[in-house]
């Protein structure tokens, strides 16, 4: 973080802080959040509830998720805020999906969102929304999602809430990116853990049949590589029935 930015980001703690202790005690339990402790979906929740609770104008909050070009709402702190991310992702736009597709933050009172996004801001108004504070949330390089903060005051929202933001957003990302790359370790993981399992049952199949037919190690996965082309089944599952005495060298070998 710059200069400008530490400096912002102090101003901002100073302001708030002098107003009340939520404020010390919400950033201490965010810089807490580690994704290895807890699932993507309750740091998540966890980011929306303390963005409420830190956040003075802020009567709701939630997290947008888009994954293949479609949003969804990952966390929420009540449901006016999901019927309001709703009626977002159904009329396809609104201050959460312009974050996320212009990777900048949207503070807009309801009397300006009418002119940009009527749908949407009459959804809002019937559900008692007044303005709106929309951050994008970035991993891996790119926007894949948002943070929505809603408020009933039609100024809800001023200049130090973006600095607010702007933490819990790099909170967030964090936690995405981190969740990514687990996901990928995961996966990988277990593409490895299945390679040396096949390899293994291969292995032990080969000897079946060097024991039985007295060939040699080339001879025997040959065996198997055309009983498996022959019966159209992976060479894994014929490698299996060779060990487990089934039908696969007898109906074979017959």
């Amino acid at each position: 973080m710059d200069e400008p930015q530490v400096g912002a980001v102090e101003d901002a703690l100073r302001a708030r802080a002098s107003s009340s202790d939520d404020l010390a005690r919400a950033l201490v339990e965010l810089s807490a959040v580690l994704v290895d402790e807890e699932p993507l979906p309750d740091v998540l929740q966890r980011v929306a509830d303390l963005a409420v609770a830190v956040v003075p104008g802020c009567d709701g909050a939630g997290v947008t998720l888009v994954e293949d070009g479609r949003a969804s709402t990952a966390a929420h702190t009540d449901d006016v805020v999901l019927a309001v991310d709703q009626q977002q992702y159904d009329a396809g736009d609104g201050p959460c999906l312009a974050a996320v597709r212009e990777r900048a933050v949207h503070s807009v009172a309801l009397d300006e969102a009418e002119q940009r996004w009527p749908d949407f801001a009459a959804r809002a108004r019937a559900l008692g929304v007044r303005s709106f504070l929309a951050a994008p949330l970035v991993a891996g390089g790119r926007a894949v999602g948002s943070l929505n903060l809603y408020s009933r005051s039609p100024d809800g929202f001023d200049a130090l809430d973006d600095v607010l933001v702007a933490m819990f957003c790099g909170q967030a990302s964090v936690a995405l990116a981190n969740a990514r790359l687990y996901a990928r370790a995961l996966d990988l993981n277990a593409q490895l853990s299945s390679a040396l399992e096949t390899r293994a049952v291969i292995e032990r199949a080969k000897g079946v049949l060097m024991a039985q037919q007295g060939v040699d190690e080339d001879a025997a996965f040959a065996q198997l590589r055309a009983w498996s082309q022959s019966r159209n089944t992976k060479l894994r599952d014929v490698a299996a029935e060779v060990v487990a005495g089934a039908c696969g060298v007898r109906g074979a070998t017959a």
